[in-house]
């Protein structure tokens, strides 16, 4: 079953959700679909992951995501969008494209939020790409090549001087609000960043097989993630 749920995953372009992995498999609870998506997404992330280098793209974008759930007192699921702020560093390769990518949910975007994750992400020595926001100042000074564009006034549009992390965002917000409809708790949104990051760096290869393998040699060294792990993070759980 698990061999079967980890194929389908895999080999679906643009994601799976639990309800389409419960149709695959045939399962009776969408609740055990949903686990057994957050125990793959839990194993996307390989421990002590290469930092990207080079030259590197950073900037921050908000993601409407509609948290729907049903209050103790009644059966009648309510809904609310949420604007959560995701942090985005993207490798951009010469003379043209796009390398890898690492998202993080962040609490807003000052220095104490972004430039740790840029240490997280980033290798020293690279350069780095911003807008001309005060919070990246201090990069300079932690072994980072630090490029500001300030884009108030400037000749080209933000998505043209900041392609790589416009793209990216456009792709993510695209993906969130097609594969999942938008319906996605802000507490459990770091698993579903964890996925496209994990799909957006293997989008070249083209044997599913190998993404399948990928998923399966970083589980066993994966530590168990019970349901009760998976839930506790959630306030409508």
């Amino acid at each position: 079953m698990w061999f079967a749920g980890a194929w389908y995953v895999t080999n679906q372009k643009h994601g799976a959700n639990a309800l389409g992995l419960q149709r695959v498999l045939g399962l009776g609870s969408y609740q055990t679909a949903w686990t057994m998506l957050h125990r793959f997404r839990q194993a996307m992330v390989r421990p002590g992951r290469e930092r990207l280098h080079g030259l590197v793209e950073v900037d921050e974008t908000y993601l409407s995501i509609t948290d729907r759930y049903a209050p103790p007192a009644t059966k009648k699921k309510k809904s609310s969008t949420n604007k959560t702020l995701v942090a985005i560093a993207i490798e951009m390769l010469e003379p043209r494209g796009f390398g890898r990518v690492r998202l993080q949910r962040i609490a807003d975007d000052s220095a104490i939020c972004v430039v740790p994750f840029v240490q997280d992400s980033i290798e020293p020595g690279s350069i780095v790409r911003t807008d001309g926001s005060a919070a990246y100042r201090s990069i300079k000074e932690l072994g980072y090549e630090h490029q500001r564009t300030v884009m108030l006034g400037a000749d080209q549009p933000a998505h043209v001087s900041m392609a790589g992390v416009h793209r990216v965002a456009a792709l993510l917000q695209r993906w969130i609000l097609g594969t999942h409809h938008g319906a996605v708790q802000p507490s459990h949104l770091d698993a579903y960043l964890d996925e496209f990051v994990f799909r957006f760096n293997r989008r070249s290869s083209n044997f599913r097989g190998l993404l399948f393998y990928r998923l399966m040699q970083q589980s066993v060294h994966t530590q168990p993630y019970p349901y009760r792990d998976i839930v506790k993070t959630s306030t409508h759980a």
